[in-house]
C-alpha cells in the first residue's frame, strides 16, 4: 500500500506569527518536522504550504513543497489541495495529515496512524496516548473517548478539551489523521457542525456525520507541539538535550 504523508505549514500563524521558520536548533521549526517525519519511513513527504518562504526552506534541505492557496481554510484543506496538486495518477491508497508544529514527533506515532487504516474499515485512523500527569485539565490538550475494542484500540466517539470521560482514564490525542484518498475528499467537503464550532476541533467534524475514527494507544510521551512562545523554549530546549 502506498501511503502520502503531507505536512500543513501555515506562515501566518495567529499565537505564533511566523513560528514555521522558528529556529530551533539552526533549522527551521517545518524542516526539524519534514526530517522526523521522513524519518519515519512510512511513505512519500511533502510540506502543503501557503508561502515561498517555507517552500525554499523545505527544498533547502531536499523536500518537496507545493504551494497551496493561503486563504484555506483549514490544515487538511490544505492537505488536501496539496495532495490533488502532486498525486494528480491516483497513486496512493492513504493520506497522513501530520501537523507541521511537531518537530520531534515519534516516528511510532505515524507508523501506528498508517498500520491501523491499513488494517480496518474506519474511515480515518489516529493516535493517543495515556496522560499520567495533571494534564488532562488543560483545555489545549485534546481528550479522547474511546470505546475500546482490542487492548490498545477502538473507535472515538469523541474529543473535547474538557476533562472526558468523567473520573478518566484519560487520553492526549495527537494531531495525527491517516485517510484514503475519496474519505479525505468527502471530509473536507462537509459543513462545519456545532460540536466542531463549540470545541473548536475539526475532527468532530467526522463523528457529526457519522464518519468512524479509530485511535490507538501508545505508551508514548506526547511530542511537543508549538503554539506559543513557551512551546518554541521547550522545543529548543529539547533539542539541546537530545542532540
Amino acid at each position: 500500500m502506498n501511503t502520502l504523508i503531507a505536512i500543513p505549514a501555515r506562515l501566518a500563524s495567529t499565537r505564533l506569527p511566523r513560528k514555521m521558520l522558528a529556529d530551533i536548533g539552526g533549522k527551521p521549526l517545518i524542516v526539524r518536522t519534514y526530517q522526523s517525519v521522513v524519518a519515519a519511513n512510512v511513505g512519500d513527504v511533502i510540506v502543503a504550504c501557503d508561502s515561498e518562504e517555507i517552500a525554499a526552506a523545505v527544498q533547502e534541505v531536499g523536500g518537496i513543497a507545493i504551494l497551496t492557496d493561503p486563504d484555506l481554510p483549514s490544515g487538511t484543506d490544505r492537505v488536501l489541495a496539496a495532495h490533488k496538486q502532486y498525486d494528480k495518477n491516483h497513486r496512493y491508497d492513504f493520506v497522513i495529515n501530520v501537523q507541521g508544529d511537531m518537530p520531534f514527533v515519534a516516528p511510532e506515532f505515524i507508523q501506528h496512524s498508517n498500520n491501523m487504516l491499513c488494517e480496518s474499515n474506519y474511515d480515518m485512523s489516529t493516535v493517543a496516548t495515556p496522560i499520567r500527569d495533571d494534564s488532562y485539565k488543560l483545555e489545549n490538550v485534546v481528550k479522547p473517548v474511546i470505546v475500546f475494542e482490542k487492548e490498545n484500540s477502538g473507535k472515538a466517539i469523541y474529543f473535547s478539551r474538557s476533562a472526558v470521560p468523567f473520573g478518566g482514564p484519560y487520553y492526549h490525542h495527537i494531531g495525527i489523521y491517516c485517510f484514503r484518498p475519496q474519505t479525505l475528499e468527502k471530509f473536507t467537503a462537509l459543513p462545519s457542525g456545532t460540536l466542531e464550532k463549540t470545541e473548536k476541533l475539526e475532527q468532530l467534524r467526522a463523528l457529526e456525520n457519522n464518519m468512524t475514527i479509530g485511535i490507538g494507544i501508545l505508551p508514548l510521551k506526547p511530542p511537543i507541539s508549538v503554539d506559543i512562545p513557551a512551546d518554541l523554549e521547550a522545543a529548543r530546549e529539547y533539542f539541546r538535550h537530545s542532540s
